[in-house]
């Protein structure tokens, strides 16, 4: 108010210079805003400045977040596990290289106030503390661990033979593990693969898986008494006779094989009675085997014990008129006449004779009766 009061002095001192001086009413005071305005223009540019670098600083700080070198990679923390007791473990003290790469760099260790919020967190997984050093077990644990551990020895190695009898099983591509067949097991087979080939009238295939099936399980009668009989109708009598003394010199107790090999050496003229006296413990109640003996005895002439088995056949089977001519022969010879006459006279009554073992019998009861 008082420049306005001033001015109004001068102009009346001047005398309004020839134009009407100003009316009260016109005369207005200047607002205060008016008055102040140079300073606020000053403070703004101010703030415009500091807007400026403000932004231009976090420009910076963004550029060098992005563009810094990758941190050096933290090496990986040593567990220690402590579910299972063991001898104390003492971890060496980590070597200053360590702490040097664990150390945050340039664009962490600036303030959080400064960093965005994005961006802080990756390098916070970065620093990785190094674990501490795992104190050693008191003396009195690791002796009572040890004796554990001793005490499941035996368990870890029942474990471990068994983890290297699967590695050792073969297996196909699939997966499927493949059973180690046993010589048993292996020889039935090539004595079915045989019969497979009788049917399909393959013989010499089905030789050589028989000689294959006895060769691998020499105990397996079946397959023996099967390639016996195909060595025979091939006319192959020493193949048989070999195949029948390998079968005898390992289970003597096989009357039938040995009544067989006992013909084939009589046929060859070869002693037969040994191998019949053999097996003959282990003939058992068989009539046949005893009547077959008989009548080797009687080739021998040793009429007495071939009588003694043609009785021994007949107990068990009295309707064979063939057995009681051949103990009449035998009694005739070791001069038992009445005896003998005797078994020629059942002999005929029992019938099934051939005609000319008829004739044969009634010759001997002609002579025995003079």
């Amino acid at each position: 108010m008082s420049l306005i009061n001033k001015m109004l002095q001068d102009l009346d001192a001047r005398g309004g210079g020839g134009e009407p001086a100003l009316s009260p009413q016109e005369v207005k005071a200047v607002p205060a805003m008016e008055r102040d305005r140079r300073p606020l223009i000053v403070g703004g540019a101010a703030a415009g400045v500091l807007v400026l670098a403000a932004g231009g600083w976090y420009g910076w700080q963004y550029w060098r977040s992005h563009n810094a070198p990758a941190a050096a990679p933290v090496p990986a923390a040593r567990v220690v596990d402590n579910r299972i007791p063991d001898r104390p473990r003492f971890q060496e003290p980590p070597a200053a290289s360590g702490a040097a790469a664990v150390a945050p760099s340039p664009a962490v260790s600036a303030p959080a106030s400064a960093q965005p919020a994005e961006h802080s967190a990756p390098a916070a997984e970065r620093a990785v503390p190094e674990p501490a050093p795992a104190k050693p077990k008191p003396a009195e644990h690791v002796t009572a661990e040890a004796r554990r551990e001793e005490s499941d020895m035996p368990a870890m190695v029942q474990q471990r033979k068994a983890m290297r009898a699967a590695a050792a099983t073969p297996a196909t591509g699939d997966g499927v593990v493949l059973r180690e067949l046993t010589p048993k097991q292996m020889s039935e087979n090539s004595y079915r693969r045989a019969l497979g080939h009788l049917q399909e009238g393959r013989v010499n295939a089905a030789l050589v898986e028989l000689d294959k099936s006895v060769e691998l399980d020499p105990r397996n009668e079946a397959a023996r008494q099967t390639y016996v009989s195909l060595l025979l109708e091939n006319k192959r009598t020493d193949d048989a006779i070999r195949q029948l003394r390998l079968a005898l010199g390992i289970d003597p107790r096989q009357p039938g094989l040995a009544m067989v090999l006992a013909r084939l050496q009589l046929e060859r003229g070869d002693p037969a009675l040994d191998t019949l006296l053999k097996t003959l413990p282990y003939a058992g109640a068989s009539p046949d085997y005893h009547a077959f003996l008989a009548g080797v005895l009687q080739r021998e002439q040793r009429h007495a014990e071939a009588a003694q088995h043609y009785r021994d056949a007949l107990q068990l089977s009295p309707q064979n008129a063939v057995w009681w001519m051949g103990l009449g022969i035998s009694l005739q010879a070791d001069q038992h006449l009445p005896e003998a006459r005797e078994a020629y006279n059942r002999a005929r009554s029992t019938g099934g004779l051939t005609p000319e073992l008829r004739s044969f019998v009634d010759r001997k009861i002609e002579q025995l009766s003079r």
